[in-house]
């Protein structure tokens, strides 16, 4: 069987230099003990966050801030970031930013103190049912089906764990798309405080 190798572009000097910002930029707020979850969640995102947590929990048991601002992705990906923030012995603060929707709702939830679980003030959040997009044989698509189903009943399940509502409520709530300003995240339990200021994160 043959394989086919695609070589990578080669960057121009322009590329180069925005690469060269970026590594410096995220050198910096490895320093500070920060780390940025945004964007879409996906294997890449997983790997680049934990490999951060875990550097910063072995250099030190201080504090870390984890900004949460995604539009949610792939589900195991999402559960592993969670497992890791668990995992580190260091204490973790997640930080609500901008819209925090979907997966990365268990992300930020994966702060083990609930008030540690902070969002700036003009933070969305959304809950919603994941979805898949399987094809093929009947028993495949079936098969896609379950898992979903399980997926589902289990970040109702965290999120019921984690913020005192019951199941039944969140599974009604989640059932279509469930948005929350910053202030019905809090009353709601998904967050202990709304927070405008670094001095507030502590």
């Amino acid at each position: 069987m043959s394989k086919f190798i695609l070589d990578a572009p080669e960057c121009d000097d322009e590329d180069k230099d925005e690469k060269k910002k970026e590594n410096g930029m995220m050198g910096h707020l490895i320093k500070t003990r920060t780390i940025v979850i945004t964007g879409q969640v996906d294997q890449e995102m997983a790997e680049r966050v934990i490999s951060q947590l875990i550097v910063l929990d072995t250099e030190s048991h201080d504090p870390i801030k984890v900004f949460v601002t995604s539009q949610g992705g792939h589900v195991d990906s999402g559960y592993a970031i969670h497992d890791v923030l668990r995992y580190v012995d260091s204490e973790v603060f997640c930080i609500g930013a901008g819209w925090v929707a979907s997966i990365a709702v268990p992300i930020l939830l994966g702060a083990r103190k609930k008030s540690n679980r902070l969002a700036l003030p003009n933070t969305r959040f959304l809950l919603h049912q994941p979805s898949g997009g399987a094809g093929g044989q009947l028993q495949d698509i079936r098969i896609e089906a379950q898992e979903i189903l399980k997926i589902r009943q289990k970040i109702n399940e965290l999120i019921s764990l984690e913020t005192g509502q019951s199941v039944a409520k969140v599974a009604t709530d989640s059932d279509r798309n469930f948005w929350m300003s910053a202030e019905e995240a809090l009353q709601y339990g998904l967050i202990s405080r709304i927070v405008s200021s670094a001095k507030d994160v502590k």
